[in-house]
């Protein structure tokens, strides 16, 4: 296969982040919250748990718990019960209460609104710290999960594998006001149609500028073809 030039991959992320944009016009985070420590919780709660799970769980818990110095002065014990159902509740706990302690200690009591200084929180990654940046402090943030990162490499957008590679290889290839709105994007389409072991590639709207790097079979083969040929008939 020739190599695609940089003007002709960029060219092809623009088409696909505005196919992405009429798929999915309101593309926000789907974890429930109205202010920086809610969703500071709710993001490391998300992590190995669903956000339908974890907004079930949250507002108890930001109605006992509802700021870091509360979250500091809860015992650990009882913060355990309350996210028993987000799974892997004793480490989650841990980061909440450091990163609770480092915001009281650090910042003031406030959440940080620079990526140097959320990444020093317990439990908070770049992915977590994006979605702080784009969801709260209106920020260009680009978060790579788990269908950021399977998406981006199945759609030939990136070779690499390591999350933050992911995302500085994402970041050259759109303006930054483009970055949040186009991670939720593939989050949302991940989601819905283009899965891990079986992707709906009869039913997807990106399939004319798709690679399908590592998609396998004729089904998935046949379903891109026919909606590439699809898209080539339209533009006529």
């Amino acid at each position: 296969m020739t190599r695609e030039s940089r003007k002709s991959l960029i060219e092809r992320t623009v088409r696909l982040a505005a196919a992405l944009a009429r798929l999915y016009p309101q593309a926000r985070i789907s974890l429930d919250f109205t202010n920086a420590w809610q969703c500071l919780v709710a993001t490391i709660l998300s992590a190995q748990c669903t956000d339908k799970r974890v907004n079930q769980v949250t507002p108890r818990l930001f109605a006992e718990v509802p700021d870091a110095r509360a979250m500091d002065a809860a015992p650990a014990a009882r913060v355990e019960r309350l996210i028993l159902d987000t799974g892997f509740f004793r480490q989650k706990t841990r980061s909440l209460k450091g990163a609770a302690r480092a915001i009281l200690e650090r910042f003031g009591g406030e959440v940080p609104s620079r990526m140097e200084d959320l990444v020093t929180l317990p439990g908070v990654g770049r992915k977590t710290a994006n979605v702080l940046l784009g969801h709260v402090f209106g920020q260009p943030g680009l978060v790579v999960d788990t269908h950021v990162r399977r998406l981006a490499q199945r759609l030939g957008l990136t070779h690499e594998t390591e999350p933050e590679k992911i995302e500085r290889d994402l970041q050259m290839l759109l303006k930054p006001v483009e970055w949040t709105a186009f991670s939720m994007r593939l989050i949302l389409h991940g989601r819905n149609v283009c899965f891990a072991r079986k992707p709906r590639c009869d039913a997807c709207a990106l399939a004319a500028d798709c690679r399908r790097i590592g998609v396998a079979g004729p089904r998935a083969r046949d379903g891109a073809r026919k909606s590439t040929d699809k898209a080539a008939d339209n533009r006529v």
